[in-house]
């Protein structure tokens, strides 16, 4: 049997080249956009490096609502002997620029512009009185106990990022922190990796649509929807076309009709040894490999590229078993992190796996392994930082693996865990 570290690398180079088929396309920002088709803003990918093309902040403001001064007019001011300015005409933010006399103190809101000439801004509670004066008093003052440091206060123009610096680089994955600040330069478009496009294909004669009436023998197609969702969720565009027959040319009609719109095809189902395993039946005569991988769930595989239809390219195919769970620990241990790796890769450089981060816990309770697979178990962390196994470790029994938080890693000749033992785990709740 493969490791599964083999079998991940197999997938990795498999998927690669898609990489550099991905293209860019361009996103128009604006919140009311965002509103309106929030998925489209979802998982998107920064396509090249972005260069700023406005400082931030722009301009110099305050930190603070207080009193914008020179720092040498109050250099001698003590508790004892405070030194006393006349206030200026207020300034607030969206004002535009003022020009400050010295030996004055400028009021300044939060986000105002710092007055030309002014270097410090004295916060409103470290003034005498701790309060603005109102519009109407005329000739008010206001005193300073304390000397103050040029630049106190001041977000002076370009401290988080300078006109012409790399803003963000190719491959940064975008959340509301990046459209920020993307925003905030004043740009109105970003250009960003097209989504790869998966065909997913489940298969099987049993398979029917929920909602539909079941005959005798036949199932609900949880794993379409379960793994759609999965897809969407790292950044692919997905069209699920089932396959509800064990008929190997069936299946090959529905590849043909999807293939030419994808640049992976993902298989559910149909791989094992038995009788009318459709996609082995099927896709090996195409050159596509099946093997057994040594991993619980999730043990037989497939990969391979094959010419579909009127195609002349060859078209990578993830076949995936057909169990729930397999289909989904498969995707987790395999599809994803080749995915993202392809995703996140720099257009020059060599993808990565992007696997989740691994964290280590004692178990709760003990249990058994089988010696010749790594496990994947299904679980959660408790509140007193333990890992509770929720379930057996059948593959079937998704109901388990949907009130999962973690999958726990039991490696390759492991076959008794105690109480207390400490083992690897994913966290699959974010």
């Amino acid at each position: 049997m493969r490791t599964i570290e083999d079998h991940r690398r197999a997938v990795l180079a498999l998927l690669a080249p898609i990489a550099q088929t991905l293209g860019t396309e361009t996103l128009p920002l604006s919140a009311d956009r965002v509103a309106a088709d929030p998925a489209l803003y979802a998982h998107r990918v920064l396509a090249v490096d972005l260069i700023a093309p406005s400082s931030l902040p722009s301009f110099d403001n305050s930190q603070m609502d207080g009193y914008a001064v020179c720092a040498a007019d109050l250099a001698e001011a003590t508790p004892g002997q405070p030194v006393r300015l006349p206030v200026a005409e207020r300034v607030a933010a969206g004002d535009p620029f003022r020009a400050h006399r010295p030996g004055t103190a400028t009021p300044v809101m939060t986000g105002a512009p710092i007055p030309s000439g002014a270097d410090a801004v004295v916060q409103i509670e470290r003034a005498d009185p701790p309060v603005f004066p109102s519009d109407a008093v005329r000739d008010a003052t206001v005193a300073f106990t304390a000397p103050v440091v040029a630049g106190t206060f001041v977000r002076a123009t370009g401290s988080d990022v300078a006109r012409g610096d790399v803003l963000l680089e190719a491959g940064t994955p975008l959340g509301a922190a990046h459209y920020g600040v993307i925003a905030g330069t004043g740009l109105t478009e970003v250009p960003v990796r097209r989504r790869p496009r998966v065909l997913l294909v489940s298969t099987g004669h049993e398979i029917r649509d929920a909602g539909t009436e079941l005959e005798p023998g036949q199932i609900f197609d949880s794993n379409s929807l379960a793994l759609s969702v999965a897809l969407q969720q790292i950044g692919c565009t997905v069209t699920a076309r089932p396959c509800r027959s064990d008929e190997a040319d069936d299946l090959l009609a529905v590849l043909a009709d999807g293939a030419p719109d994808a640049d992976l095809v993902v298989t559910v189902g149909g791989v094992s040894a038995g009788a009318r395993e459709v996609v082995r039946d099927a896709l090996g005569p195409l050159g596509v490999e099946f093997l057994k991988v040594a991993l619980q769930p999730g043990g037989p595989q497939g990969l391979g590229r094959i010419v579909i239809g009127a195609g002349e390219h060859p078209l990578p195919v993830v076949c995936l078993p057909g169990n729930p769970v397999s289909a989904l620990v498969s995707f987790e241990a395999f599809v994803r992190p080749a995915l993202l790796a392809v995703l996140l890769a720099g257009v020059d450089s060599a993808p990565e796996p992007a696997l989740r981060e691994v964290r280590r816990a004692p178990v709760a309770h003990g249990f058994d392994s089988p010696p010749a697979h790594h496990q994947l178990r299904r679980g959660i962390l408790r509140p007193d930082g333990t890992l509770e196994l929720v379930g057996g470790p059948s593959s079937h029994l998704l109901h388990s693996y949907a009130a999962s938080t973690v999958l726990v890693h039991v490696p390759v000749g492991v076959t008794d865990v105690a109480a207390g033992d400490e083992l690897d785990f994913w966290r699959i709740d974010g």
